[in-house]
């Protein structure tokens, strides 16, 4: 998971690797190369996730040329993964993922030695469900999904998901473009666990967002502030770095966390089994957990951050945002999702028939 903000140039969900828009040799010429490294990294990330005044620090001080590539889902990235893990040298997978990835063996374990910065990321994100010992991957970023509501457009009290299905929304919702999310809820929506495999469950769910699709305008994972701040919706379901991004440029936009209960999700960064460099990926991990640089990932895109030390740099204002960093007593409404193995057949099934219709 995600997400008005300075993005990586030239990126498109599905691309192959491209290099960054600046000249990779100014880096070889200008930074302290480090001759244990590659001269390129190939980097497959969702989109409007890391800024893009980070990776030319990186290149410009180690003289390694990114290329990346994006991707609009977990799914999406497991499925080019699974086919061919040799193209990348790191990714980054939301904690259900790493677990199906460990399954199928798609991942390299990471040499804790080559990532000293490791002790700036909070104990309580190094020992998930997911990877209770961080051998397979390291704690980006964190948030959760809430609802973004343009108070000066929308006049009926919203205080959960059951409000978004009055007919006075009729086309004016945007919502993640995510299987395993929009189920998810809906079965919350049910009283249900985020992570419930019971098919009858599923069905009712399913008929759920059947019955929320006329309110829809749009399913968008990447980028659904924008349609936010431009109009064409007026109150989503969304990350909520993303409504906190819309509320910077509209203070009318105002985030509420879903009286139902929400879903949390932890990104991890994780080396596919065959990269072809992975000191390289490790270095690169390493530079994203300096605090400096990881408190301006935070700036841009702000999204919780599980660097303690990162925090010390970071506005209060950031810290103190409900939408991105719930209270404490919020927080027991929040679940994760996990692994459902082969029962994601289903939910995939379930999420392309209600797509078609």
């Amino acid at each position: 998971m995600l997400l008005g903000a300075s993005l990586i140039a030239g990126c498109s969900s599905g691309s192959t690797p491209n290099e960054t828009a600046s000249d990779a040799g100014k880096g070889a010429a200008a930074g302290t190369k480090d001759e244990g490294l590659s001269k390129e990294l190939n980097l497959f990330i969702w989109s409007e996730y890391i800024p893009q005044s980070v990776l030319d620090q990186f290149q410009q001080k180690y003289g390694v040329k990114i290329n990346y590539a994006t991707y609009a889902s977990n799914e999406e990235m497991f499925a080019k993964l699974a086919v061919d893990s040799s193209s990348y040298d790191l990714s980054v997978a939301s904690g259900y993922m790493v677990e199906a990835m460990k399954k199928q063996n798609l991942l390299a374990e990471i040499d804790h030695a080559n990532i000293p910065n490791l002790k700036n990321v909070g104990k309580e994100f190094l020992t998930t469900p997911s990877d209770p010992e961080s051998k397979f991957s390291v704690p980006y970023l964190w948030g959760n999904v809430v609802i973004a509501v343009n108070t000066d457009k929308v006049k009926i009290p919203i205080k959960g998901y059951k409000d978004l299905f009055n007919p006075e929304l009729k086309q004016q919702l945007v919502v993640l473009d995510d299987a395993r999310s929009m189920i998810g809820l809906a079965n919350i929506m049910q009283g249900k666990s985020i992570n419930e495999t019971d098919s009858a469950v599923l069905q009712k769910s399913k008929q759920l967002l059947i019955d929320l699709k006329p309110n829809v305008k749009a399913f968008d994972s990447d980028s659904p502030k924008t349609l936010l701040l431009n109009g064409e919706a007026t109150a989503g379901i969304m990350y909520g770095a993303e409504a906190s991004l819309a509320r910077r440029e509209n203070p009318s936009i105002k985030t509420i966390l879903p009286e139902e209960g929400f879903e949390l999700w932890q990104d991890d960064f994780v080396i596919p089994k065959n990269s072809p460099h992975k000191k390289t990926a490790e270095a690169f991990i390493n530079f994203i957990l300096q605090p400096e640089i990881s408190a301006e990932i935070s700036k841009e895109f702000p999204y919780a951050n599980p660097n303690m030390e990162a925090h010390k740099l970071m506005d209060k204002a950031i810290l103190e945002d409900p939408a991105v960093y719930p209270p404490q007593e919020d927080m027991k409404r929040g679940q994760y999702m996990i692994d459902l193995g082969e029962k994601s057949q289903e939910l995939d099934r379930i999420w392309s028939e209600l797509k078609l219709q």
